[in-house]
């Protein structure tokens, strides 16, 4: 194997390593979001994302101006994906409330991949996949269904219609999560450095985002217990996680990417079970193993992003 194999080997493993550590962060905001019940979740999606936004863009400050006339010349898919990014919240965290952290996660973060897929045969140039991509997704969706199945009455009770009504805004999450995580990658590939092209769509979501708490961020700060939840989801799986995940999408397909983040409902079923309360059956927990197969394929595919 060639030095310039190996390198992209390595860059390839080490982008796969950087998306699962996102995803363990962003496994714990279900978790976390139940623990400040007095808030919409509303308030907690735009406050987390609204606050991470600021902050990134902060950061990125100097990446963003150093790439301002290359984002600009984006400025359409930049738009798009702001828009994006201020859905994917509201509809996340409401999911998990009507239907519960586990089959909230579930939905949002698994359905990312197919959407994700029909957006790179839209318009993308390359419009095929591997075999190992195909199988790795058989088992991660197989896994997703009996995780879902396997949802049993557990702490919180739920009505089906509201339960139902969850599900939809978990695909509306799924659908605007691979929406800006895909305009992402195509900024990254452009050649806009991945802190830039973040802290853009960001602090766009941002201004997006924190105006609604005007409506909806009642309370928001009446306690330590709601403060200290809000402030850790903003600043650890909000801001860390994404310039974390930023990096990783240097290196791994968003196709790629979006199938290891499944390892996020794994991550959310674990915690909701010992923390929140939650049950989930055998079934389940098989539901579990095939996710990590699938993770297990994805980690292994030492094809890189180009």
């Amino acid at each position: 194997m060639s030095s310039l194999a190996i390198q992209t080997t390595s860059q390839y493993k080490f982008g796969v390593l950087a998306i699962l550590f996102a995803s363990l962060l962003w496994g714990t905001t279900g978790t976390a979001a139940s623990f400040a019940d007095q808030l919409s979740p509303l308030a907690i999606g735009a406050f987390a994302t609204g606050a991470s936004g600021v902050i990134q863009a902060i950061l990125s400050w100097r990446s963003i101006m150093h790439h301002f006339k290359q984002i600009m010349a984006l400025k359409l898919l930049l738009a798009v994906s702001c828009l994006a990014l201020s859905v994917y919240p509201l509809a996340f965290y409401t999911s998990m409330k009507l239907s519960g952290v586990t089959v909230g996660t579930v939905i949002s973060i698994a359905s990312a991949p197919f959407f994700t897929v029909f957006l790179e045969c839209l318009f993308s140039k390359v419009k095929r996949f591997s075999i190992q991509w195909y199988v790795s997704f058989v088992f991660g969706l197989g896994g997703i269904i009996m995780l879902v199945a396997a949802k049993s009455d557990g702490a919180v009770e739920f009505n089906n219609i509201s339960y139902l009504f969850g599900i939809v805004l978990g695909l509306v999450a799924g659908l605007s999560y691979a929406i800006y995580s895909w305009i992402a990658k195509r900024m990254i590939d452009s050649g806009i450095r991945s802190q830039a092209a973040l802290g853009s769509i960001f602090g766009g979501g941002a201004l997006l985002l924190l105006p609604s708490l005007l409506f909806t961020g009642e309370n928001l700060f009446n306690n330590f217990n709601n403060t200290s939840v809000l402030i850790y989801m903003a600043i650890i799986p909000m801001c860390l996680g994404y310039l974390i995940y930023g990096y990783g999408l240097r290196y791994v397909d968003v196709s790629n990417a979006c199938l290891l983040t499944l390892f996020e409902p794994v991550v959310a079923a674990v915690l909701a079970v010992v923390i929140v309360g939650e049950k989930v059956s055998i079934s389940g927990w098989i539901g579990v193993v095939s996710i990590g197969i699938c993770l297990i394929f994805q980690a292994l595919d030492s094809k890189a992003s180009g």
